[in-house]
Parts: C-alpha cells; sequence; structure tokens
C-alpha cells in the first residue's frame, strides 16, 4: 500500500507558524539537508511532536556544535505527518529518522525500517516492553511516555464553587459541568473550552477522546486489538462527547472551524475550567503570564464505564523512532550515534526532561518537572490503574478523518449520531479488511 501512496506523489508544504497538538500540530522548520556532509554522515529528524519543535532545534544545534556532525530537524504541518513523510521519503536526501504511532503505523513503514537489535540506543530502553517489533526484528524504539485526561483550572473550579475532589466520576463531571452551565453568565465563564473539529484539534477526539470506549470493550474481551470492534461502549462515547460541546464556550455548530489554538488560548484566557489535552501541553500553559502549578490540575476523563473510584490518566506512547534502512550507511550511523546521545547525555536528558517535559523510557532519564506527569505517577501510587493507549490499533487514518466527520457533523445537527456508530464500527470492519485483506 507505501508503494501506491508514494505513486500519488503526495506533497505537503512544512508550515512556518508553531501550532501544539500532541496528534500532528504544525510546525517549522529548515530545510531538508542537502546531502554535502557524506563523509562524517548527517542526520535528518522528521519531528511529529510540534509543541517541542524549538526544543529539538535547540538541541540538533548543541549536538552538531559538541560533534561536528549536521543535524536537521523539520517538524511537519499540521495533521500531515503521514502526508509530510511520504513526501520527504522519495527525495535524494529523505529523513533518516522518523517516526510510527505503532504497529498500524508500522505495517505501512515497516519496508523502510532498520532492525535496530543489537544499536546502543535499543540497549538504553528500560524494558522490552518500549521496543515495536515486527517479528524478531526491532523496527522501533519508544521515546516517550506520555498521559492526557481533563486539564482543570482549579481556581475558576473553586469560584464555581467546587474542588477537584469533586469530580471523581462521569456523574460528578456532569453534575459540576451542568451547574456551571446554568450559571455561565454570572461566572464568566464556561465549563469546557471549544472541542474544536478543525484538523489541529480534532485528534483530541476522533483519536484521544475514541480510545476511551475502545480501551473498555478491550478489557472486556481481555484483547489488544481487534478487526471489528463492536461500540459497546458507544453510548458512553457520546455522552462524554455531548458533555463537551453542550457545556462550551462557543456553539457546537461552530466546532468544524475551531482550532487547538482556540481550545488553549481560550483557556488560557480564563474562559473555561475544563480542557481535554496532555501532559504535552504543559509548557503552553506555564510561565509567565500564564498558570503556576498551583493553579492546575488534570483529572481522568471519565465516560460512566469501568471502575471509576479506581481510573487513572490515559498513558502511553504513538511515539517510535524507526532509522531509514534506506539511507546512506554512513548517516544511518550518525543517527543511532544522535538518538543514542539524546537518552543518553547530560545534555540530551535534561532538554528532554525539562525542555520538552518528557519521560523517556531509557535508563538515564532525568525526573521531568511537568505537574502533569508528576499527577500520573501519584495517581499510579495510589493504585489508580492508567487507562492504556489503544488508538493505536485504530485500522487507518481514513478510519479516524472518517469519524472525525461524522462527529462535526453530528455536532453541527447536519448528522445523527447513528452517523457516528457507522463510521465507528462498520468503518472499522471495512477499514481493516481492506488493508489487511
Amino acid at each position: 500500500m507505501k508503494k501506491r501512496w508514494l505513486a500519488l506523489g503526495l506533497t505537503t508544504a512544512l508550515s512556518l507558524s508553531l501550532l501544539a497538538g500532541c496528534g500532528g500540530g504544525s510546525s517549522t522548520q529548515s530545510a531538508a539537508p542537502s546531502g554535502d556532509s557524506d563523509k562524517v554522515g548527517s542526520v535528518y529528524y522528521l519531528n511529529f511532536k510540534p509543541e517541542q519543535d524549538e526544543a529539538w532545534q535547540n538541541l540538533a544545534k548543541a549536538y552538531t556544535e559538541e560533534t561536528g556532525v549536521p543535524v536537521t530537524v523539520v517538524t511537519a504541518a499540521a495533521g500531515t505527518y503521514e502526508q509530510t513523510l511520504m513526501s520527504e521519503i522519495a527525495k535524494s536526501t529523505p529523513p533518516t529518522l522518523f517516526q510510527v504511532n505503532g504497529p498500524v503505523g508500522l505495517a505501512n513503514w515497516k519496508d523502510y525500517c532498520l532492525d535496530l537489535t543489537g544499536s546502543d540506543v535499543l540497549g538504553q530502553l528500560t524494558s522490552d516492553a518500549y521496543a515495536l517489533k515486527d517479528g524478531d526484528a526491532v523496527d522501533g524504539i519508544a521515546y516517550v511516555i506520555e498521559s492526557y485526561g481533563i486539564i482543570v483550572n482549579k481556581t475558576l473550579l473553586a469560584q464555581a464553587g467546587y474542588s477537584v475532589d469533586d469530580n471523581k466520576s462521569f456523574k460528578n463531571l456532569k453534575d459540576v459541568a451542568e451547574s456551571i452551565t446554568a450559571r455561565k453568565d454570572e461566572l464568566g465563564f464556561a465549563a469546557f473550552t471549544s472541542a474544536g473539529m478543525e484538523g489541529t484539534s480534532d485528534w483530541r477526539f476522533k483519536t484521544h477522546l475514541a480510545n476511551l470506549p475502545i480501551y473498555f470493550e478491550y478489557q472486556d474481551k481481555g484483547i489488544s486489538s481487534t478487526d471489528a470492534i463492536e461500540g459497546t461502549y458507544l453510548d458512553n462515547y457520546k455522552a462524554i462527547f455531548d458533555l463537551y460541546i453542550n457545556n462550551s464556550t462557543c456553539d457546537p455548530a461552530v466546532l468544524s472551524s475551531k482550532t487547538g489554538d482556540d481550545s488553549r488560548n481560550e483557556f488560557l484566557a480564563g474562559e473555561a475550567v475544563f480542557y481535554q489535552n496532555g501532559s504535552w501541553e504543559y509548557g503552553n500553559l506555564v510561565g509567565d503570564g500564564k498558570f503556576t502549578d498551583d493553579d492546575l490540575a488534570m483529572i481522568p476523563i471519565y465516560i460512566g464505564a469501568g471502575d471509576e473510584a479506581n481510573q487513572g490518566l490515559c498513558t502511553g506512547t504513538e511515539n517510535y523512532w524507526c532509522v531509514n534502512k534506506n539511507a546512506k550507511e554512513e548517516d544511518i550511523q550518525a543517527t543511532l550515534d544522535f538518538m543514542n546521545w539524546c537518552v543518553t547525555s547530560e545534555e540530551g536528558t535534561k532538554a528532554m526532561a525539562e525542555d520538552m517535559g518528557f519521560v523517556i523510557p531509557f535508563k538515564a532519564a532525568q525526573e521531568s518537572p511537568n505537574l502533569f506527569v508528576k499527577q500520573d505517577a501519584a495517581y499510579t501510587a495510589e493504585g489508580k490503574i492508567p487507562v492504556s493507549w489503544n488508538f493505536t490499533t485504530m485500522p487507518s487514518e481514513n478510519w479516524k478523518n472518517e469519524l472525525g466527520t461524522a462527529l462535526t457533523a453530528y455536532a453541527a445537527g447536519t448528522g445523527t449520531w447513528d452517523d457516528v456508530v457507522t463510521k465507528f464500527v462498520d468503518g472499522w470492519a471495512s477499514e481493516y479488511a481492506a488493508l489487511n485483506g
């Protein structure tokens, strides 16, 4: 299928604006490497995570200054990582380091992946669970563990007469949100930021929120993937999505144009109490003129399913480094050296912990100052069970996009929830069959 994609000659622009969002926001940066450094080798990293773009640029510069090895970091534009990779991988100077989101992503790119067995960087992993395999070959290495949930402005919540402890179940959350909505004019703020369905924001709902009904179905069945989702918990998915869009800063009909920036800026401006996002968003929320750790918290996304009293944050990874086996030999070695330096050196591990806010699954990892990372650890220490990231088993990007379109139409009143269910269930089966037949 990859060959067919490449034959399409897809191209994409690299944006000059930095947008946040775990699932592929916008971004930046320098042009692809020129290929003039054949003798010493060079690194071209196609970065997936826009919120860490500046930190990667700085770390790349530091590595080049220390070693003399050129490192170029390019960050794909909003929602276009796959398309950008398709375009860049076909060039004469393709990325030497790229990423996939898990087994489904690997299926599309495994023909390009170097077997990392025996590499220094693989030996630095704290667990084999973070190695992404195709048979016996290690084709990818997880480089960051993250959490997401509902970020809370504790100050506004207190002004509404509540605390974080009043939000320990879906029923609690619904009661609080609807109480805030009933007093919205009096309070001067809404319950939730806009559940934007524009490309820089829709991944929060067609991917991250959709993880919850998948997770609970998998838990019931004792499975970790499926060729045909049943949709057992789609009523719960509807309930939480309805809560978001009906107790928000805006009318549901305008969500198709609401961006990730809109949602973040609403939260920063004190226009809403709750904001679904992840630990990667921490750096955008704190600092001069923004919040302090005392202002914020992250709570689990409750949907009225499972053991809510013991539910933790959604914690996992969809970020696996892969090395392009078709790159020049010296560039492959330069890339392996750069990866290992990032996760073993003082400068690399410090940048990943402090500048990027990462928890990295490597032996030399430094403790992250990220509040949401600390809260995830605290939940786990209390015996709360993290919700695993099962969205990496979604059958395709097209499945997500079709689901997002149905969610947007439902919110606007031009579609029905039955349409969402059809895209979720029937679309899953047909996409899986088409890609694995």
